[in-house]
């Protein structure tokens, strides 16, 4: 007969050291992606881009008129868009560009696909001068999770 399991927390620290003695390459990469989350973590609390919740982009439209830029691929955006967002393609999305300037007061938050370009694009705004930039978290992926209407056509 087997002996019983063991919950977790009984496990002692000379047995984690001996487990990792044992698999060195499988500890080595725990490691290194703990330290990656963590970096990546810090990084983004200190890049002062803010990142909001699908139920926060709908209430900031609301509340404060979001000027929302849409950065994926016009085809994609056809498919499927938050009502009322601008379609701007990540290769011609110029914050310097004169029609964006009576933006750098509003709040302006930038969609993409999951929120990875969004977030290159939402630094180049805040160099540019804009003080309210946040970034939809989980792009449109989220916020298609949270069954919020979308727009279809340009």
């Amino acid at each position: 007969m087997a002996a019983p399991l063991r919950p977790i927390s009984a496990v002692t620290f000379a047995e984690l050291a001996a487990f990792a003695g044992r698999n060195p390459f499988l500890s080595l990469t725990f490691v290194g992606l703990t330290v990656a989350i963590i970096a990546n973590e810090i990084a983004n609390l200190l890049s002062g881009i803010k990142r909001i919740s699908p139920a926060e982009l709908t209430a900031l439209i609301n509340r404060d008129n979001a000027l929302v830029i849409d950065l994926r691929a016009a085809a994609d955006f056809a498919k499927g868009h938050i009502a009322g967002s601008k379609n701007v393609q990540m290769s011609q999305f110029d914050p310097e560009n004169k029609a964006l300037a009576p933006a750098k007061t509003l709040p302006v938050v930038l969609v993409c696909n999951v929120g990875q370009t969004a977030s290159i694009a939402a630094k180049r705004l805040r160099k540019a001068g804009f003080t309210h930039v946040a970034v939809l978290e989980g792009g449109i992926r989220a916020w298609l999770a949270a069954e919020l209407p979308v727009v279809k056509g340009r």
